[in-house]
């Protein structure tokens, strides 16, 4: 299966378990793989037979500034669900969202968690 990636969106949101974290924010990484037939959009070289990763794109950036979720998984998992929901050609999608700078006392590089959702499995 061809695949769309968008890698290392960096965005300022306000989620967190921790009342401060939803008050001051943080950055969050966010990588999602999405399963797609590309063969018509290479054949034809035409937008309208592939998903516009600026739109995916949006789509992250609105959930992240509507939403001060307690819990990354959540995050996660609205972002798959929208875009199963928005993408009917989308035939499965792997989100991972990275925290670099949680709340935790000790030295690491992020934490994170990665999901896969797909229209079975929704």
């Amino acid at each position: 299966m061809d695949r769309i990636l968008l890698k290392d969106i960096k965005l300022y949101g306000y989620h967190g378990v921790y009342q401060e974290e939803r008050q001051t924010g943080q950055y969050f990484h966010i990588d999602v793989d999405i399963s797609v037939d590309l063969k018509q959009a290479g054949i034809t070289d035409d937008i309208i037979n592939t998903v516009d990763y600026s739109k995916i794109y949006d789509i992250i950036k609105r959930i992240n500034e509507n939403n001060k979720f307690r819990l990354i998984e959540s995050f996660a998992h609205n972002i798959s669900q929208e875009m199963l929901s928005t993408y009917e050609e989308i035939k499965d999608i792997t989100v991972q969202i990275r925290k670099p700078d949680a709340p935790i006392d000790g030295d690491f590089g992020w934490v994170g968690v990665e999901i896969k959702r797909s229209r079975d499995n929704a």
